[in-house]
């Protein structure tokens, strides 16, 4: 099943784990992850549920020139790549994110705001470029697992703090992914108890010859 490479996805990220630390030049700086290669639930709606990873090497020829840091996906730029106050690099664990706020009032009050622990969450806006689907019918359950695997990103746009655990934008494209590839699926498992039905329907036809 391709990707949706047409639109923009985002995903809340936990900020746990994130420190603000001093660099050489006595700078401050908020590092972390953007995402981890951990699989994590994405959607469950009682009869479906969807498992999402980041391949370690999905980032490989993904287009990262200019990424910038916002709150919330929308409004001022806090960092960005183009100028060295945003740096991310995939490595053993996930995407390190390393974000410079010092360069402005607005971003000095950020970064203290994540130091304090009032800002707990980043999401980052992506696009696919490939993916992989493994379907999981849980009989006993009445339950179909899907796990999602994101092989190559295309674009990646911004890594974003988030002031709610899950804001308008990335509750949106989690459930419009969601929703879209549960529907593929139906689609699929109806065409294949069909080609069951006509198979069966063969054989007991050439039984009665």
């Amino acid at each position: 099943m391709p990707a949706k490479t047409s639109e923009r996805e985002y995903r809340d990220i936990d900020l746990t784990g994130f420190e603000v630390r001093t660099m050489e030049d006595g700078q401050d700086v908020v590092e972390g992850y953007a995402t981890t290669w951990d699989e994590y639930l994405l959607w469950d709606d009682g009869e479906y549920r969807m498992f999402e990873k980041v391949d370690p090497h999905a980032y490989d020829e993904c287009d990262m020139s200019d990424v910038i840091m916002q709150l919330n996906h929308e409004g001022r730029v806090y960092a960005r790549g183009s100028n060295k106050t945003l740096t991310l690099n995939p490595d053993a664990k996930g995407l390190h994110t390393v974000a410079y706020l010092g360069g402005t009032e607005t971003g000095r009050q950020l970064r203290e705001e994540i130091k304090g622990g009032y800002l707990t969450k980043m999401s980052q806006g992506f696009r696919v470029a490939q993916d992989k689907r493994e379907v999981v019918e849980d009989r006993e359950n009445k339950r179909v697992d899907i796990h999602r695997t994101i092989m190559k990103m295309q674009k990646l746009y911004d890594v974003s703090v988030v002031s709610l655990p899950a804001n308008e934008a990335t509750s949106i494209s989690a459930r419009n992914l969601c929703e879209g590839v549960i529907a593929e699926v139906k689609e699929e498992r109806l065409a294949i108890e069909a080609r069951k039905r006509k198979k069966n329907q063969i054989a007991i036809m050439a039984e009665m010859i």
